[in-house]
């Protein structure tokens, strides 16, 4: 996609779309005067306004039609009314992007009445560091897929998934960062028990789990191979990893994952009742 000269509307004005305006301005994808927030919260829109000179606005439905990307960033269960809301001033040439929750593409289509093009992107909330993992999927063309996706790489990482797929992205990495800090909780809760000072225990815990993560991802490597790697017969790691396989720990992250996946596929059939 050519430069873009267009305009872009966040409707719901989160972490997560503050995160990609950031991104987004950070990295010369579109200028702040491009943009627009919308939320139904006046003193959130004055801190965007303030931090990033961006336009704001409590009413979308005044402002959707001079746009030509819409963010939808509002949570799954009102979308069906923001929609309802907007329907009338929707123009069919406008690319629609959600990164709601268990909400499909057809069912946005379908709702704003036009065949627009629809993508849907399960971010998390890394964005707010540049360090998201983000899956795409939806109905567009392969430059709007391109520019999105560029939009994404502003914030992390970026993948490209069917999608059917895209209910089991949101349960490994949409949900996935609260698994990891709860590991890291517990890692440093370990170091706690065996004397040392928490901020101590927590910066050790929270910088292994970067430092292995950054490792597999530059390797290129299978995790387990570079867990044999550090695992000696006899050794301290071994005596570890038995501690972690006799409480389950494996089999709870794949349930985590399976469970949240499940929610997803309920928060979709939750909004389409709305229909």
């Amino acid at each position: 996609m050519a430069e873009f000269t267009g305009e872009i509307l966040f409707i719901g004005g989160g972490n997560m779309g503050g995160a990609l305006i950031r991104g987004i301005i950070s990295n010369g994808l579109a200028q702040a005067n491009q943009i627009t927030v919308v939320d139904p919260v006046q003193e959130k829109l004055d801190e965007f306004q303030a931090e990033l000179s961006v336009k704001t606005s409590l009413d979308a439905a005044s402002v959707l039609n001079a746009a030509d990307i819409i963010v939808l960033a509002v949570k799954p269960h009102i979308l069906p009314l923001v929609l309802d809301e907007v329907r009338s001033e929707v123009r069919p040439d406008q690319l629609y992007i959600s990164i709601i929750a268990g909400v499909d593409s057809n069912f946005i289509q379908g709702r704003l009445g036009q065949e627009n093009s629809v993508i849907r992107v399960m971010p998390n909330i890394a964005a707010t560091v540049g360090a998201s993992a983000s899956a795409l999927a939806g109905i567009a063309t392969n430059e709007q897929f391109d520019f999105v996706q560029k939009m994404f790489e502003s914030v992390g990482e970026v993948v490209r998934v069917e999608e059917h797929l895209i209910d089991s992205v949101t349960g490994l990495s949409g949900s996935g960062s609260a698994y990891v800090f709860t590991v890291i909780e517990a890692m440093a809760d370990g170091g706690l028990l065996m004397g040392l000072p928490r901020p101590v225990a927590l910066k050790l815990a929270a910088q292994t789990v970067f430092g292995a993560a950054k490792m597999m991802l530059e390797s290129g490597e299978h995790p387990a191979l570079l867990r044999d790697r550090v695992t000696t017969p006899g050794g301290t790691t071994i005596a570890g990893l038995h501690k972690l396989e006799k409480g389950k720990l494996r089999n709870s992250l794949i349930d985590a994952v399976e469970a949240a996946t499940k929610r997803a596929y309920k928060l979709k059939k939750k909004a389409r009742k709305g229909k």
